[in-house]
């Protein structure tokens, strides 16, 4: 006679939540997303203001990189990083905050992941702007995480180092792709993967845990 000793099926750990992602098309974006939907979560990937219920995860992800010497006066690409990296970041959070609030509340957790960079606490020559607009979204963090914690509402920033995404894609400086050829040539990059694991145990940590700021190496990336 044998003995079944099959267990129930344990729950994914993020049933019954949903996730909106921004910048899903590709890369970082796109992996968090499809790691977030095999956690249990339901994902959203276009940034409406009304999905599924109301949202109780948001990962601001859309972003660009476009490095320049300060003296090339290369005003439209400051504008276009400063557009996304910063208003874009913004819009969604004005969106989405009242969701996450109100989930929080239900809930008892909710969770504001942006992704910023090593850029905002490295220095970078030619990437000033870029840094700068990295900068912002890590020290918004740090208050928004102060003023929303009491609410329940994590707020963690993600700081990568080099990832192998279509990020590097936008850069038209000469100095910057040689820059980004030579270190691939001496170290493994992230990928996208390794920073959507990083998503995932984030937002799967007790509701009173809050990872405030990630920073997230290549184990040869020296700064």
């Amino acid at each position: 006679m044998s003995t079944n000793t099959t267990s129930p099926t344990q729950p994914l750990p993020l049933a019954g939540r949903v996730a909106v992602v921004t910048g899903a098309s590709s890369g970082i974006g796109e992996a968090s997303a499809e790691h977030l939907a095999s956690l249990g979560a339901r994902v959203v990937v276009l940034a409406r203001r009304a999905e599924l219920g109301g949202a109780d995860l948001l990962l601001n992800n859309a972003g660009v990189m476009l490095p320049a010497p300060i003296e090339e006066l290369a005003a439209d690409q400051w504008k276009q990083q400063i557009d996304l990296n910063i208003t874009g970041l913004m819009n969604a959070i004005g969106a989405f905050t009242p969701q996450l609030v109100a989930a929080a509340a239900e809930r008892g957790v909710a969770d504001l992941i942006n992704t910023s960079s090593i850029a905002a606490q490295n220095i970078f020559p030619n990437f000033a702007v870029y840094s700068g607009t990295k900068a912002y979204v890590t020290h918004l963090s740090r208050h928004l995480r102060a003023e929303l914690g009491a609410k329940k509402v994590r707020v963690s920033a993600l700081e990568p180092g080099i990832v192998g995404t279509e990020l590097q894609g936008h850069v038209t400086d000469q100095g910057a792709l040689d820059w980004l050829a030579g270190s691939k040539e001496t170290m493994e990059w992230l990928t996208a993967q390794d920073i959507a694991k990083t998503v995932g145990f984030i937002a799967t940590l007790p509701p009173r845990v809050n990872l405030q700021q990630v920073t997230i190496m290549p184990t040869g990336q020296a700064a």
